[in-house]
């Protein structure tokens, strides 16, 4: 399973070069997923109902992954634990323990929004050039 982070999903759907390159190369068997409330970052980045419809579509094909209640009260460890010292993030906790507990990487450009989660497998696939 491929489960995507919010930034390389917004790459795609803007049809950033260097990121459909690599989803190009996939195998076309491979699972992709997101985790729930990477959906619910995209949703809450859209204008209005047209944009919305067409992020629907866009990610319609893709397979929705939730953390199961133990593994929400694994990530509330986290961020009680990260939170002043780092700096972590709510969704970015949860989008986190969403890939710990599935023990899968999260595929994402914002490593350092986990660099504090050493357990935690990233993979970056792609560089972004500003």
């Amino acid at each position: 399973m491929i489960l995507l982070d919010s930034d390389v999903m917004i790459d795609l759907l803007r049809g950033y070069p260097p990121a459909i390159t690599w989803f190009d190369s996939l195998d076309e068997e491979e699972e992709i997923a997101l985790p729930g409330f990477v959906v619910m970052e995209l949703i809450q980045g859209c204008r209005n109902k047209a944009e919305q419809e067409q992020l629907q579509r866009a990610i319609a094909p893709y397979g929705v992954v939730w953390p199961l209640p133990k593994d929400c009260d694994r990530a509330l460890e986290i961020f009680l634990k990260y939170r002043l010292s780092h700096g972590a993030g709510l969704l970015d906790v949860l989008i986190a323990q969403t890939a710990l507990a599935l023990d899968v990487p999260l595929h994402t450009l914002n490593q350092k929004h986990y660099q504090f989660l050493s357990h935690l497998q990233t993979a970056q696939l792609y560089i972004r050039v500003s």
